[in-house]
């Protein structure tokens, strides 16, 4: 039975373990604050696909994650008796004036690369509570598209890890001497793995986000002017997020105004519903825009998986399961754009 670590507890970190710990090796997630205190820990959870056209190897692994996604979940709510939120309740996207006949190519390229009955299409009437106003009167679904909720995502993985006999240490930075070590430690650790390579591989970015007391369990998301609008099972609605690349400070800030203002424009079910919590986050973003995964360069039996930035939680099925292979097996299934190289 394998001993692996594994430091950070945020999406990716947690996954990992999750996968190695099911595969029946020994766990220790160490997290140097609380589970979910880096970019992993905001509202939104929107697992949605990036567009169908101009296909590559990034496109397709994010695909077959999205499609785990429904097997994934269901494992780790049943090992935690924990729900993660988890549903795949697809997404719906206003046209502006002339945008429909501009979508010809898009369409025919979901119709080919996602499943039939999840493809894409425009439709004059979504068949969801929560429809956003469009100037065109038509809309652009899918029903590729999930959600879930991130915090009871977390917890519902943590409770997964601890019930397959995995531990997870809170508040500590100790570092492991020996056996196998993944480092999913979001922002700072594409700093410190920057240091290391002496070599820019990525930095933060901060992000924003709004949580809205407006139940529509079973809507779908909306996507909007840049914007994510996903109704949450718990009844609240997810709203985010920005992307600022440069800022002075980690905490929430009038942006988060700014957000709501939007949502309700572009939503007019949202015009009442209260603001619950405001949150910011540092994203951890590559230069390559891509997940990194793989060995750790010059370090014998240390492995990095990072660089989620707004796609973690989709890409984490397929990211656990390629890192699981890796470490315990040998088996080398990075893509070669994900590479440390």
């Amino acid at each position: 039975m394998a001993s692996v670590t594994i430091m950070g507890a945020g999406i990716f970190g947690l996954s990992c373990a999750w996968e190695m710990a099911r595969r029946g090796a020994r766990v220790h997630v160490i997290e140097a604050r609380r589970i979910g205190a880096g970019s992993s820990g905001g509202h939104v959870g929107a697992l949605a696909p990036h567009a169908p056209e101009n296909w590559n190897r990034k496109k397709q692994f994010q695909l077959d994650s999205l499609l785990m996604a429904d097997d994934f979940w269901r494992a780790v709510e049943t090992a935690s008796g924990r729900c993660a939120g988890f549903a795949r309740t697809g997404r719906v996207q206003p046209l502006a004036e002339g945008a429909a006949e501009l979508l010809e190519a898009r369409l025919d390229a979901s119709a080919i690369r996602w499943p039939a009955a999840m493809a894409m299409r425009i439709t004059q009437a979504p068949a969801t509570s929560l429809i956003p106003d469009s100037p065109s009167g038509l809309w652009l679904e899918d029903g590729l598209s999930a959600r879930l909720n991130p915090r009871a995502a977390l917890q519902a993985l943590a409770h997964a890890i601890r019930a397959s006999g995995g531990r997870i240490s809170e508040g500590t930075s100790v570092r492991p001497q020996t056996g196998p070590i993944l480092w999913a430690t979001g922002a700072e650790g594409l700093a410190h793995l920057s240091q290391a390579l002496d070599r820019p591989v990525g930095k933060g970015v901060k992000g924003q986000s709004v949580l809205l007391g407006h139940a529509a369990p079973e809507a779908a998301q909306i996507f909007a002017d840049g914007l994510h609008v996903v109704p949450q099972a718990d009844g609240t609605t997810a709203v985010g997020s920005t992307t600022e690349n440069d800022f002075t400070h980690p905490d929430p800030d009038d942006r988060c105004d700014g957000l709501v203002v939007r949502a309700r424009a572009i939503c007019p079910g949202l015009r009442d519903a209260p603001i619950l919590e405001c949150w910011a986050g540092i994203r951890p973003r590559a230069g390559s825009r891509a997940p990194l995964l793989g060995a750790w360069p010059g370090r014998s039996g240390h492995y990095v998986a990072n660089g989620g930035f707004k796609i973690g939680f989709g890409m984490a099925p397929m990211i656990a399961r390629v890192m699981a292979r890796l470490i315990l097996d040998g088996r080398d299934e990075v893509p070669p754009d994900f590479r440390l190289i």
